[in-house]
C-alpha cells in the first residue's frame, strides 16, 4: 500500500473518531466527557469515556460497532440517576448483576425508540460482544448466560428488537423457563421505561421471581429502612448545587488525581456512570471514612462512630506530583541500583509467576471426538487393533477472568529503610510481570501529610478542642501507578518511595476503604486487593485525643465489610507484624527480604484457587438434591 493510501486511511480514522465523540457527548448532554478510544473494554471511568479502538479498513460492521458502544455510554450518562439506582440495589451477586443490566437496556430502549439509527448500532455492538463470548456455540443454559439473556428479553421487551442473532439460540433456551415466571414482569418494564424508579421496583420484582433475591440474602437480615436510607451517600438531589460539587468542594489547594475529578450532572440530573460499574462508590476523597457503600447496602449502625474532625485537608496525590522531575530521576536510579542486587531472586519468582498464569490462558484440547484434528498420539491402539476407530481431538479456549490487582504499600515512617526499598522493587517488578500476562496492576501508598496532627488538629485546638473530635491528622494517599497506565510510564514514580519525606503516620482503615472503593469501580471480573503494611495503625494526634483503639477498630470494621460483602478479594502481608488478627487471608513475614517471594506466592495461590460454585448454586442444589439449574 502507498504511503498516500495510508495517510488518506489514518486521516479518515480520525475524522471517524472525532465524529464519534463528538456524538458522544451530543447524545450525553455533557461536553467535559473525554473519549478515549483504545483496546480495553468500552466503559466509563469518571468522565473519561473509553471506545473500541476503530481498524483502519472502517467496515460498515466496524463503523456500528464502535458506534453502539459509544451510544450505550451516552446514553446511560443521560438517562440513569446512580442515586436512584443504588437505593434498590440488591445484595446477591446474581441479582446485582441482572438489576444492572437491566437498567442499562432501559437506558439503551430509551434511545431505540426514539433513534432507528442508534438501534442499528446497538445491534451491531451486541452482535460483537455475543460473538466474542463464543454465544452460538453454546448449546446448555447455565448460570453465566442468565444475566445475558434476561438483559435481551428485557431489551426485547422495551423496543421490540429480536435478540441479535449470535445469542438467538441462548434465548431460546432459556425463553420458556424466563417467560413462565416473569412475562408480567416485562410487560410492566416495558410500560414503565421513562420511569427509573418505577422501573427499578419492576426489576427487583423480576428479580424476585426468578428466585434470586431471596437464595442470596438468606444470611442476611432485611434491613426495613434500607428503602428509605439504603444509600446516603448517594442521597443528594443530583440537580442540586450540592449535588454536583460532591465532596470535591473542599479545600481549593487539596490535590486530587485527573480521573477522580467529580463532574457536573446532565440537565435531567443523570449522574456520571459506567455500564458495569458498581454503584455507590463515586466518592474518592481520602476523608470520607466509615464502611463501604456496597451495592446500596445500609452502612452498619457504628458507622458514625469513626469520623475525621475535618476532610479540608486531605489529599489524593499522582506521585510525580510529590517532586521535581531531577528528584526523581535521581530516586528512580536509586531504585534500579537495589534492583540489581535482587533482581535474580524476585526475578526467578516472576517468571514462575508469569508462567502459571500463562499456562491457565494457553489453549486446552478435547480428546476422543468423532471429528476435528487427527490424533496421533492414539493412533498405536489403531496399529495394534484395527477395529478401533480413529480419534480425533479439538482446540478449546480456556476461560480466563480478566483480572486487576491493587496494590496497596503502607508508607509510615515504620517503613524507612529496608522494607520500604523491598516494597518498591517488589511492586516494579510484579507490575511488569503481571502485565506481561494481561493482568492490570495498580499501585497505591497512604500516609500522612504532617506529623502528629496538621491544619485538621490547629483547626480542633482553634475550636476549643471539643471532646472526641475523631480522626485529627491530614491523610495523604498516593497513586504510584493507576491501573491503566502502563509500567513504562509509571516507573519513575514508583522511586518516590524512597524519599524518606514522604514517610509518616498511617491510618490504614481509610486508606483501605479508598484502594477498595477504586477498585470496586473497575470493570474486571476480578478484582484483588493486596494490602502491605508493618504494624497496627498508628496516629498519635488522634490517638491522644479519642480512645487508645479508635483507629485499629476502624481498620476491623473496614475489613470485616469488605471480606464479606465485597466481590473484592483481600490479602494482607504484615512485615514483621501480625496482620493474621486482621484479615483473613493474611501472612506474616519476618524479614523484609522475604517480601517479594511471599507476594509472588500470595498471587500464585489466588490464580491457582479453583472456582467456587455461587451462593445461588449452592442454595438450590441443596434445596433439589444437587440437581442443577433447570
Amino acid at each position: 500500500m502507498s504511503q498516500t493510501n495510508r495517510n488518506a486511511e489514518e486521516a479518515a480514522v480520525e475524522t471517524f473518531k472525532q465524529s464519534t465523540a463528538a456524538t458522544l457527548r451530543a447524545m450525553s448532554h455533557r461536553d467535559d466527557v473525554e473519549v478515549a478510544f483504545g483496546a480495553e473494554p468500552p466503559g466509563l471511568a469518571g468522565n473519561r469515556a473509553r471506545v473500541p479502538q476503530p481498524g483502519r479498513s472502517l467496515t460498515s460492521g466496524e463503523v456500528a460497532h464502535v458506534r453502539g458502544e459509544a451510544d450505550s455510554i451516552a446514553l446511560k450518562i443521560r438517562h440513569h440517576n446512580r442515586a436512584l439506582h443504588a437505593k434498590r440495589m440488591p445484595h446477591g451477586q446474581m441479582a446485582r448483576s441482572i438489576y444492572e443490566a437491566v437498567e442499562q437496556t432501559r437506558c439503551e430502549a430509551i434511545g431505540s425508540n426514539r433513534m432507528a439509527g442508534v438501534q442499528e448500532n446497538l445491534t451491531a455492538a451486541l452482535e460483537q460482544r455475543y460473538r466474542k463470548k463464543g454465544f452460538e456455540r453454546i448449546t446448555e443454559r447455565s448460570d453465566a448466560t442468565l444475566v445475558e439473556v434476561v438483559r435481551l428479553m428485557t431489551r426485547e421487551a422495551l423496543t421490540g428488537v429480536r435478540p441479535p442473532r449470535s445469542a438467538r439460540h441462548v434465548v431460546d433456551l432459556w425463553r420458556p423457563f424466563i417467560e413462565s415466571r416473569c412475562g408480567a414482569d416485562f410487560r410492566e418494564l416495558a410500560r414503565a421505561v421513562a420511569d427509573q424508579e418505577k422501573f427499578q421496583h419492576w426489576a427487583r420484582q423480576l428479580i424476585q421471581d426468578l428466585d434470586l433475591e431471596s437464595a442470596e440474602e438468606a444470611e442476611l437480615e432485611d434491613d426495613p429502612n434500607e428503602e428509605e436510607g439504603g444509600d446516603d451517600s448517594n442521597s443528594e438531589d443530583p440537580n442540586s448545587e450540592a449535588g454536583q460539587r460532591g465532596a470535591s468542594d473542599s479545600d481549593a489547594s487539596q490535590t486530587m488525581a485527573p480521573d477522580m475529578q467529580p463532574a457536573e450532572d446532565g440537565e435531567d440530573g443523570a449522574e456520571e456512570a459506567e455500564g458495569e460499574m458498581q454503584p455507590g462508590m463515586g466518592d474518592e476523597q481520602p476523608g470520607n471514612p466509615g464502611m463501604p457503600q456496597m451495592h446500596g447496602r445500609n452502612a452498619p449502625d457504628h458507622q458514625s462512630l469513626y469520623k475525621p474532625f475535618t476532610p479540608e485537608f486531605d489529599e489524593v496525590v499522582q506521585a510525580d506530583g510529590l517532586c521535581d522531575p531531577d528528584e526523581l530521576t535521581r530516586l528512580r536510579q536509586l531504585l534500579d541500583q537495589q534492583l540489581s542486587h535482587l533482581q535474580g531472586v524476585i526475578g526467578k519468582l516472576a517468571n514462575r509467576l508469569q508462567r502459571r498464569l500463562m499456562a491457565k490462558q494457553n489453549r486446552s484440547w478435547q480428546f476422543d471426538l468423532e471429528e476435528g484434528l487427527l490424533d496421533a498420539g492414539r493412533l498405536a491402539r489403531v496399529v495394534v487393533n484395527p477395529t478401533h476407530a480413529l480419534s480425533y481431538k479439538v482446540e478449546l479456549d480456556t476461560e480466563f477472568r480478566d483480572t486487576v490487582v491493587t496494590l496497596l504499600i503502607d508508607n509510615s515512617g515504620s517503613m524507612r529503610g529496608r522494607p520500604i526499598t523491598i516494597a518498591a522493587m517488589s511492586a516494579d517488578i510484579l507490575a511488569r510481570t503481571l502485565e506481561r500476562c494481561g493482568v492490570k496492576v495498580e499501585i497505591l501508598g497512604f500516609t500522612t501529610r504532617a506529623w502528629k496532627g496538621g491544619q485538621a488538629r490547629e483547626r480542633w485546638i482553634a475550636s476549643g478542642k471539643p471532646l472526641n473530635p475523631g480522626r485529627l491528622n491530614d491523610l495523604r494517599h498516593i497513586i504510584y501507578k493507576a491501573a491503566d497506565a502502563p509500567w513504562r510510564r509509571a516507573r519513575k514514580s514508583l522511586g518516590l518511595m524512597l524519599r524518606e519525606g514522604i514517610l509518616k503516620e498511617n491510618i490504614d482503615g481509610e486508606a483501605l476503604l479508598w484502594a477498595h472503593n477504586r477498585l470496586i469501580q473497575r470493570t474486571e471480573q476480578r478484582r484483588i486487593l493486596m494490602v502491605i503494611s508493618d504494624g497496627a495503625p498508628v496516629d498519635d494526634s488522634t490517638l491522644s485525643v479519642n480512645p487508645g483503639n479508635y483507629l485499629e477498630r476502624h481498620l476491623r470494621e473496614v475489613i470485616q465489610d469488605i471480606e464479606n460483602r465485597s466481590p473484592v478479594e483481600l490479602v494482607a502481608i504484615g512485615i514483621g507484624h501480625d496482620v493474621t488478627r486482621y484479615y483473613r487471608r493474611a501472612v506474616t513475614i519476618v524479614d523484609a527480604e522475604q517480601l517479594g517471594g511471599t507476594m509472588m506466592e500470595k498471587l500464585a495461590e489466588l490464580f491457582d484457587e479453583q472456582e467456587q460454585r455461587s451462593p445461588l448454586a449452592a442454595k438450590r442444589a441443596s434445596r433439589r438434591g444437587g440437581a442443577k439449574r433447570p
